[in-house]
């Protein structure tokens, strides 16, 4: 992973809303969520929930697919690996 990479996720973590999406979505597993159970989870609007997943799924924090009607969103842990892997080595240099 590339430091602008880094910096890229990093970014998209470093708003309250998108964090605890990411922690609930890391809390769910590899079952995930759907975005309608993110949402009553957070309470906030569908219009802002969307704005803040396209944020992390552009960031590739997040993945989504499509299960007939519902959207199911989950964390990608091994982008989070590489993300840690990445500060510990630049950190430890």
């Amino acid at each position: 992973m590339d430091t602008a990479t880094a910096a890229g996720h990093l970014q998209a973590l470093g708003n309250p809303t998108r964090l605890r999406i990411y922690e609930i979505l890391v809390r769910a597993g590899e079952d995930g969520l759907t975005v309608g159970r993110v949402q009553s989870m957070l309470c906030i609007n569908a219009s802002t929930l969307s704005h803040h997943l396209k944020t992390l799924t552009s960031a590739g924090l997040v993945t989504q697919t499509r299960d007939a009607t519902k959207l199911i969103c989950r964390a990608d842990d091994q982008v989070m690996h590489g993300l840690f892997h990445h500060l510990t080595r630049r950190l430890a240099a």
